[in-house]
Order: structure tokens, then C-alpha cells, then sequence
């Protein structure tokens, strides 16, 4: 029993400590779908402003008889390349409009859809271009919802072959040429229907759970209708401690003003807004924490002098001296300088080196020149030393002694005379 005791102890301590968590994750499934969490903290006698907003919650009742209710129906083609084609439209405040003058009074949807939720389309006298995927498409633009149904149409001449099956994504019709056939497109839920008032539908309400303090036992702090019915409960709202604007359907804002925060105020706070006629459920819960109130600054009491004192010395204040103080350079900036210095040096040494050198060589190539020119001069007047003789003789020529029997004796004798010559010039 003692163990038994203490274990539903245990079990209470661990449950005060995780409730709130596990409020805030459970709680979205009967109460709404849990959109924000914060955690505020705030000082005593401060100001609290828990942020509530929703522009899917403005009421904008349309006065043209709802025309913010929108189906049509669409047609896909396979040939040419996929084409789409608007079939016929509806909305609650206009009358049904075929688009193509040929589907006139053959194509049509009933007129109490908007009342019975009914959105077929019918089509009489089926022919062979009715071939192809036809698209039911409901718009709200109020609610902001859109929701479409798919269903396959193929036309057959042989009445043996009609059927209607289920081919994994949509239904499919095979239907005779020339019958009737109905595309069904059934919505019975409220949204799509008339009988509903927009603004009895739209309710905001703020909730306060203290701590320790179970979430169905959580209290009502304020109800909210579009209608303009307005609930207060608790004395902050009399008191003007708590307030939400007047106009808060008219901007979708929520939020919820705490004035003078005291400790008492801690706790968890939750923003509920349920559009019954669009089906929107929201939660926006705030973890408010209180803490201590910050000191006030003390202000000095002002000094007073006594008449008798003697009144106070003016004593003249220095002006303060500048001085101008010259830093030497850098020793970097030196250095970088005379880095600068050494590298122009030594390029001009470079180009002077490479000026001698080029000079030396070229002297030495125009001396080995003049030797080889002089060595050719002594072998080209050698060559006209022994060339002379001959071209004396050959511009000297006498006619010969007839006495020669032939050309050899002659030219024998010729040779001799040329060689007796020569030695005597080498001679002198």
C-alpha cells in the first residue's frame, strides 16, 4: 500500500510538470490545429500584448449572392498536343455559361447544385469529340480552397462494349455514340451549399489556464462572433485590464492586451479562431511568465545653497597647448626605399656589362676579319703573279714559225719560252 502510494505520487508530481507540454501536442485534435507557441516573459506592472492574427478569419461576406462559389468543368484532349477546353461554368449569382455554341443545350449542370451539392455534368447525344478527360473543378475564393475531380470519357459504337470501371486514378465511362451520359461530381459538404451565414460560423475565443491547473478546466476569458455578438467573462475585461479591438473581424487581428501584469496573471493563454464555414480550426497558445518588477530610478533632491555662503570662486581654466610631434619614418619605409635603390643599381650595371661586352666581341670579330681578308689578298696575288705570263702571252701572240709540222711542238715551245721568262722575274 505505502508503495502503491507513493507511486500515484510520483505519477501526480511528473503530471503537473508535463501537462502543459502535453496539452499543447494532444489538445490540436478536439480544440484545433496548434499553429504558434511562444514563451514571453515580462515584468510586473508592464504590458502584455499576446499577437493573434488570421486573415482567413476577415469577414468579407460577398453581397452579389456569393459569387465567391465557382465550379467549371474543364476537357483534355489528347489530340492536338493535349488541348484544354472550358466546357461550362456556374456560379450561385450567375447562370451557367457553355463556352462552345455547338454544346448548347447539350451540355449542361444541374441548376440546385449550390442548394444540394450536386455537380454533374450531363451530356446528351454523345459524339466522338466528347473523347477525352473532363475536370470538375470547385473555387471558393472566401475560404481560399480549391478541390477537383477527374473522370475519363471514351465513346464506342458498339453497345456490347459500354462500361464503367476504376482504372487507378479516376473513373473511367465507356459510353455508345449518340446516348446521354453523367459525369458525376458530388460535394455535399456546407461550404458548397447555401442555407449557411458566414458570419454565425466565425468564432474567436481566449482561454486561461493557471498553473497546476488541468486543460478542460482552463477558464474563458472572451467569446467572439462576426455577428458582433461579443462574451466577457471575469472582471479584467470590466476593469479595462484585458481587451481585444472591437473591429477584430474587420482585420483578422486577435491579439489580446493584459495591463499591469501581476504575478496572478502567469499562466498559459490560447488563441482559438474556428471557421466553422470554411472548416478552419486554429490554436495559437502563449506560456506567459511574470517576473519581478524593476526598480525604479531614485532622483536626486536638488542641492540648495545657504544665503551666507560667499559665492562660489571663478577660477580661469588652462587652455590646453598643442603640440605638434614629427614621428621619424618607419624603419620599413627605409628599408623599401632602399631596396628600390639597389635593384636600379644593379640593372644599369647590367646593361653596362652587357654594352662591353658586346663591344669587345665585336672588335675582336672585325680583327680576325682584317687577318682573313689579308690572307686572301696574298693568295689572290700569288695567283696573278702566275697568271701574268700567261695573259702576256695569250694578248702577245706572233704568229710562229711555219716551220712547226704540228700543234704539240708548238705549244712545247710555247711552255719553255713562258718558263724562261717567269725565272727571270723571280730573279730580279
Amino acid at each position: 500500500m505505502m508503495m502503491m502510494h507513493l507511486s500515484l505520487t510520483v505519477l501526480t508530481g511528473l503530471a503537473l510538470v508535463f501537462l502543459p507540454t502535453a496539452w499543447c501536442q494532444s489538445g490540436s485534435s478536439g480544440l484545433g490545429v496548434v499553429v504558434d507557441a511562444k514563451n514571453m516573459t515580462l515584468s510586473a506592472g508592464s504590458e502584455a500584448v499576446l499577437p493573434c492574427h488570421s486573415p482567413r478569419m476577415v469577414w468579407t461576406q460577398d453581397r452579389l449572392k456569393d459569387r465567391q462559389r465557382v465550379v467549371h468543368w474543364d476537357l483534355v484532349r489528347n489530340t492536338p498536343k493535349y488541348s484544354t477546353e472550358r466546357i461550362v461554368d456556374m456560379s450561385p449569382g450567375a447562370r451557367q455559361r457553355v463556352y462552345n455554341g455547338f454544346n448548347k443545350g447539350r451540355v449542361s449542370i444541374p441548376n440546385s447544385a449550390f442548394k444540394d451539392g450536386n455537380f454533374s455534368l450531363v451530356i446528351n447525344n454523345v459524339v466522338s469529340s466528347d473523347k477525352g478527360v473532363y475536370t470538375c473543378n470547385l473555387h471558393h475564393h472566401y475560404c481560399q480552397i480549391q478541390q477537383s475531380i477527374q473522370v475519363q470519357l471514351n465513346v464506342t459504337k458498339s453497345a456490347q462494349k459500354e462500361k464503367r470501371y476504376w482504372d487507378g486514378e479516376k473513373t473511367v465511362f465507356v459510353v455508345l455514340l449518340g446516348s446521354s451520359v453523367v459525369l458525376p461530381c458530388v460535394n455535399r459538404r456546407p461550404l458548397w451549399r447555401e442555407g449557411l451565414q458566414e458570419d454565425q460560423q466565425q468564432v474567436a475565443h481566449w482561454d486561461f489556464q493557471p498553473p497546476g491547473v488541468r486543460p478542460d478546466r482552463a477558464s474563458r476569458l472572451v467569446d467572439l462572433y462576426a455577428s458582433g455578438e461579443r462574451r466577457d467573462y471575469g472582471p479584467l475585461f470590466a476593469q479595462n485590464k484585458m481587451r481585444v479591438e472591437e473591429d477584430a473581424f474587420t482585420f483578422g487581428d486577435f491579439s489580446l492586451t493584459i495591463s499591469d501584469l501581476k504575478p496572478v496573471h502567469k499562466g498559459l493563454y490560447s488563441c482559438n479562431l474556428h471557421h466553422h464555414y470554411c472548416g478552419l480550426h486554429e490554436r495559437r497558445i502563449f506560456r506567459l511568465t511574470v517576473g519581478p518588477e524593476f526598480p525604479s530610478t531614485p532622483s536626486e533632491p536638488p542641492k540648495t545653497f545657504p544665503i551666507d555662503l560667499p559665492e562660489p570662486r571663478v577660477e580661469e581654466v588652462e587652455i590646453p597647448r598643442v603640440v605638434n610631434v614629427i614621428l621619424p619614418e618607419q624603419r620599413g619605409y627605409f628599408v623599401q626605399h632602399l631596396g628600390y635603390f639597389l635593384a636600379t643599381f644593379l640593372l644599369l650595371a647590367l646593361v653596362v656589362v652587357a654594352i662591353i661586352w658586346l663591344t669587345r666581341r665585336r672588335k675582336n670579330r672585325g680583327l680576325e676579319y682584317e687577318l682573313r681578308r689579308y690572307d686572301e689578298r696574298n693568295a689572290i696575288d700569288q695567283g696573278e703573279v702566275q697568271l701574268e705570263c700567261t695573259e702576256l702571252r695569250t694578248f702577245n701572240q706572233q704568229p710562229l714559225n711555219s716551220d712547226y709540222k704540228n700543234n704539240l711542238l708548238r705549244e712545247r715551245d710555247l711552255t719553255k719560252d713562258c718558263n724562261k721568262d717567269f725565272e727571270g722575274k723571280m730573279w730580279k
